[in-house]
């Protein structure tokens, strides 16, 4: 009569698996414990960038992606070339363009607090003229007093953007606030918010187009011209902005949108978000090294059990599947552990930042699914080894 070893089910395979965790809790939670740090990484990384990406967007979405640019580029000389005067006005009848508005730099023109200051600290604000629909163009708010009007546009009035206003020292507008620009006095009749889309206008200080040509002999030039469109054409619309605003030489005008700087910022988030998962991976190589130690000196100090379970009739296979069991058991837990570190890390860091936080699926399931081939091949070498003691050679060993 043959007798036939028992088969074990998955559930006894990984009960008898965990009794060698439950033996050594120390040892377990420390190799656990390399695998969740490494999982924790590569989560929170993941879930840190795409948090801030989701608000970038959300923001974007509020203020719109469909605002255009136009300023002038080089002439064939290399000189910097100028817009025509009357380019706004033609860019206003294109179709799908729903508004328009422009700045122009005054030149020579510097700012100061008072008359008083070294012509040299102007503190990198430029004075600019602007249209009066420039805030509902590029999406500005006012934080203080109020933006140029009709009767204003005319006058010494200035608008401050949000850094001007700060290197200037100025938290309020007023009639008792001015500011010292162009060689004359101009009194600060509003704070802008910063505007995410335009962000050189957090910077200048804006006057209205009459005061800069009666006041500082602007020559009226604009040098930035700001398009809305309608969603569905702005890529029409974009083809288009060069030859209509400057038609005798649409080579001398640049085209651009806000999300083409989004572009490079992203490029190197990427390339970050690439190093510190470069660094999670390693983290996950040393615990999966700590796994294999771990399981190595499992069967080296299990000898005698691996002999009496095999002269009890355990089969190579079952030997081989109880440390491969083990092995990963151990990573799962790691792995568990470190997803649900990663998931916490990301939600208080999105919380201290108020952004919604965003834990993509995929690094959740890949980090876990990580950690099982990291446990399955750490473990893998060790479950070989123990299947290959002969009964009496394990059991003669002390």
């Amino acid at each position: 009569m043959t007798l036939t070893p028992a088969r074990l089910s998955l559930r006894d395979v990984f009960r008898v698996g965990g009794a060698g965790l439950r033996t050594r809790p120390l040892r377990a939670f420390l190799s656990a414990l390399g695998i969740a740090i490494g999982i924790a990484a590569m989560i929170a990384v993941v879930g840190i960038s795409s948090s801030s990406r989701a608000d970038l967007d959300r923001q974007l979405a509020a203020l719109g992606t469909n605002l255009l640019t136009v300023a002038p580029g080089d002439t064939f000389r290399g000189e910097t070339a100028n817009l025509p005067t009357e380019s706004v006005a033609m860019i206003s009848r294109i179709g799908p363009v729903t508004q328009v508005a422009a700045t122009g730099k005054v030149p020579n023109a510097k700012v100061y607090r008072t008359d008083h200051i070294p012509d040299g600290q102007t503190g990198g604000m430029s004075l600019l003229a602007a249209n009066l629909d420039l805030p509902e163009t590029v999406g500005a708010t006012v934080a203080d007093g109020a933006w140029l009007n009709a009767a204003t546009a005319r006058y010494p009035a200035a608008v401050l953007g949000a850094a001007a206003a700060r290197r200037l020292g100025i938290t309020a507008a007023g009639q008792d606030v001015q500011i010292y620009a162009g060689g004359r006095w101009f009194t600060v009749v509003g704070i802008l918010d910063q505007v995410p889309l335009a962000s050189e206008l957090d910077s200048a200080v804006l006057i209205g187009w009459p005061a800069a040509e009666s006041y500082l002999d602007f020559d009226g030039y604009p040098t930035t011209v700001y398009t809305r469109s309608v969603e569905a054409a702005v890529e029409a619309v974009r083809g288009v902005l060069a030859a209509t605003a400057n038609p005798k030489a649409p080579n001398e005008v640049k085209v651009s949108r806000p999300s083409d700087a989004l572009v490079a910022q992203r490029a190197t988030d990427r390339a970050f978000t690439g190093l510190l998962l470069g660094l999670g991976a390693v983290a996950l190589l040393v615990g999966g090294v700590g796994v294999a130690n771990t399981m190595v000196i499992s069967v080296l100090e299990r000898r005698a059990e691996i002999g009496l379970r095999r002269s009890l009739g355990a089969t190579r296979g079952q030997i081989r599947l109880q440390f491969l069991a083990e092995s990963l058991l151990l990573s799962a837990l790691g792995g568990l552990g470190g997803a649900i570190l990663g998931i916490a890390v990301t939600t208080v860091y999105a919380a201290t930042r108020s952004w919604m936080a965003v834990v993509p699926a995929w690094a959740t399931a890949g980090g876990l699914g990580a950690t099982l081939v990291i446990g399955g091949f750490a473990g893998l070498y060790p479950a070989i080894r123990a299947a290959r003691l002969a009964p009496t050679e394990a059991l003669a060993t002390p």
